[in-house]
């Protein structure tokens, strides 16, 4: 029997249509709902059966189904966000580093990430929230002079990180890095997300983001002459998306293993659907390719435990 695989898919977009959108440079996307994303994970298995999150439709009377891992998309009581929330590890993960071959992909838990199109709204990332359940997470661009009243709201609603969109715009400005990263992550435990060319960012700017507290950078930083950069700011504890390979321009199989030889821990992977913008899309190819790249005893981290615990494993704090 194949083995599956689980999948924290750590970025894909949802853009809901009965929610604000917003051009950006003459763009505004097509519609990619909840349930568009569903459909077109459930088909994430290169065997033809065994991925996806579920066979039901979220927020329908019947998905609370659980599926093997535990993710119950659209239960009652999703929406209700316990800081608490347990370990994502404790579930069983099964024997990932067997039979990789044969293996299949089941998308357990994911981050949806907020669009330059979606600019400083939160509605729709909520009501997304809310109906694919605990194991997902938001990250979203607030302006910097947000409330803690507010920030708190949204990290109650599931969110767990704030994204600065160098590369598109919508999100705040760079100015404002080191003081509202540093804030919403002492506030409320979030991580700070860079969608930014790696090849613009100067040492100045390299050390005030190797300074933060926890922070990634989406799509493998976008270009091969900014890869020693990025890699350096790996090496100090920067999280690395393994995302969007149609929009960079780059070789992703030599970048990830260059990422995992020199942080295990840092490489995360997602499907970038639905892929705004990009060359190509999200195929189910660019996951084998990942899987290609690592070793079996590497492989269950950056498809899993890495971005679980980036997005889900909350520090303890008090109130």
């Amino acid at each position: 029997m194949a083995e599956t695989q689980r999948v924290f898919d750590a970025h894909f977009h949802i853009i809901d249509p009965a929610h604000p959108l917003v051009e950006n440079n003459g763009y505004l996307p097509d519609p990619f709902t909840v349930a568009d994303y569903v459909a077109r994970v459930g088909g994430l298995s290169d065997s033809g059966r065994g991925g996806g999150v579920s066979d039901d439709q979220p927020g329908t009377p019947d998905a609370g189904t659980s599926d093997p891992d535990g993710f119950v998309p659209g239960t009652p009581d999703a929406g209700t966000r316990d800081p608490g929330t347990p370990d994502p590890n404790d579930a069983d993960p099964g024997n990932a580093a067997s039979g990789l071959s044969d293996s299949t992909f089941t998308v357990a838990g994911g981050a949806i990430v907020s669009g330059s199109f979606q600019a400083f709204d939160q509605g729709y990332l909520v009501e997304a929230l809310r109906q694919l359940g605990p194991t997902f997470a938001g990250v979203t661009q607030l302006p910097a002079d947000t409330s803690d009243e507010r920030i708190l709201d949204l990290d109650a609603a599931g969110v767990r990180a704030l994204r600065f969109n160098v590369a598109r715009g919508g999100s705040a400005d760079l100015g404002d890095l080191d003081r509202f990263a540093r804030r919403v992550h002492d506030l409320a435990g979030w991580h700070t997300e860079l969608y930014i060319d790696a090849r613009t960012i100067d040492d100045d700017l390299a050390a005030r983001i190797a300074a933060l507290p926890a922070v990634s950078i989406d799509h493998l930083g976008m270009h091969r002459d900014g890869v020693d950069t990025l890699l350096r700011l790996v090496a100090q504890s920067v999280k690395v998306k393994a995302t969007g390979f149609g929009r960079v321009d780059l070789d992703p199989a030599e970048v990830i293993r260059r990422i995992v030889d020199t942080d295990p821990s840092a490489l995360m992977v997602g499907t970038d659907l639905p892929s705004t913008r990009a060359r190509r899309p999200f195929a189910d190819s660019d996951f084998d390719l990942v899987r290609e790249v690592l070793t079996p005893a590497e492989v269950d981290a950056v498809f899993w435990s890495n971005a679980a615990d980036f997005y889900l494993g909350r520090r303890a704090r008090t109130s």
